[in-house]
């Protein structure tokens, strides 16, 4: 999992404020930059006792904010994960997958490594790779480097591969979903519920997969998930930390899909929505929200939080070599110190002083930031970027807002 911790997403794509935010004093961003303006240059040598036992006395003040709030995340992660019975693995005895490609092998090998006595079938179109999976646990076209789990067998007959099977994960690329789902449509029980992997329009007729399915199928009340997110094939296989989003109008079934799913590495969010891929992507969304919430809390404007000076800033940020924030990050997740890292350079990067004086409004606010307060955490070097994905991704899995 090294190659994880080593991209620039580990610290500075939650930075949650940039020097520029300095100018505008009025907005609620600019509130948590001047709350750590005091610490964004090194102390000065010529500086007096008082004042540097002042500037130590909020530093330790800050990071035990950070602390208890962290300690706060974590309790309630317990308390949340004793509350819930994940049940629906236990009940599933058979998963079907349709489709032999990447993604869908991929996801196939995921649920089937989820339960060892879980029978996991993969309608597969080429007798090749159907051979291949069987006789050798290897999709020898598009995974042939990654071993599935033996549970996973393959198949090209469509009845079989159905029969009996208590969730549908649909892989096969939208162009070709309606003549492939009308060919085996008398083998689907009208109850199995379809999670689909696949995402796009319908050329020709401009229907999303949740118009597709149903109506290929010839029933209206077909169940349906869209499965969507920031993830890869590559990564699911090599169990990197991976997030999704289940959608569908049942909240009982992106509930299900939810529990069916969701492991260590792979964490799923449920939306109510029923229109719904890199680890990078999935934290920065998950920072960016969390800066949603605390800026909303605090009065800000939604067009503010999207605009220019909101997700603009934050884009440039988090993804832009020339920002000091991430160029901290990326030496972070390489391994380096951070006091080696600050006095190498020559410029603030406003982020390290002010991760703390953020979860101090988010405290203040009543607002959970786990992402960034994971950050604050690595800074005041009492997390590890390693340790730190994985507490994240044992968070509770919970409804996406």
């Amino acid at each position: 999992m090294a190659s994880v911790f080593t991209s620039p997403v580990s610290v500075s794509v939650w930075a949650p404020t940039n020097p520029r935010l300095q100018r505008t004093p009025s907005t609620s961003t600019s509130m948590s930059v001047s709350l750590a303006s005091s610490d964004s240059q090194p102390p000065s040598e010529d500086l007096d006792p008082e004042t540097t036992a002042t500037g130590d006395r909020s530093r330790k003040d800050r990071r035990r904010v950070v602390r208890l709030a962290w300690e706060k995340l974590v309790r309630w992660s317990r308390s949340w994960r004793s509350k819930t019975k994940i049940d629906v693995l236990e009940r599933t005895n058979k998963v079907v997958v349709l489709g032999g490609g990447s993604f869908g092998t991929a996801m196939a090998a995921h649920v089937a490594d989820r339960k060892a006595q879980l029978e996991v079938h993969m309608l597969v179109r080429d007798p090749q790779v159907c051979r291949s999976i069987n006789e050798n646990n290897f999709n020898c076209k598009y995974l042939p480097k990654h071993k599935l789990p033996e549970n996973v067998i393959a198949t090209t007959d469509a009845k079989s591969a159905l029969l009996g099977a208590d969730y549908c994960l649909h892989s096969v690329p939208v162009q070709f979903t309606s003549s492939f789902l009308e060919d085996i449509a008398d083998y689907v029980d009208p109850c199995l519920p379809f999670i689909s992997l696949s995402k796009g329009l319908e050329l020709n007729t401009l229907r999303m997969m949740s118009q597709i399915i149903p109506q290929a199928l010839r029933n209206p009340r077909q169940p349906f998930v869209a499965l969507s997110g920031p993830s890869f094939a590559l990564e699911l296989m090599n169990k990197l930390p991976t997030a999704m989003v289940a959608a569908s109008r049942d909240k009982r079934l992106a509930n299900a899909t939810q529990q069916l799913l969701a492991s260590s590495h792979l964490r799923i969010s449920t939306s109510r929505s029923g229109n719904c891929r890199c680890t990078q992507k999935s934290l920065v969304a998950q920072g960016c929200s969390e800066i949603r919430w605390l800026a909303t809390k605090m009065g800000a404007k939604p067009t503010t939080i999207t605009g220019l000076s909101g997700t603009g800033d934050i884009m440039l940020t988090c993804f832009v070599n020339l920002s000091r924030n991430r160029m901290v990050g990326v030496r972070l997740g390489l391994g380096e110190k951070l006091d080696d890292i600050l006095s190498s350079m020559n410029q603030v990067a406003e982020g390290v002083s002010t991760a703390g004086a953020v979860i101090a409004l988010a405290q203040k606010y009543n607002v959970k930031m786990p992402v960034l307060t994971a950050v604050a955490r690595i800074i005041d070097n009492e997390l590890t970027p390693k340790k730190a994905v994985l507490e994240l991704m044992s968070l509770p899995q919970v409804e996406e807002v």
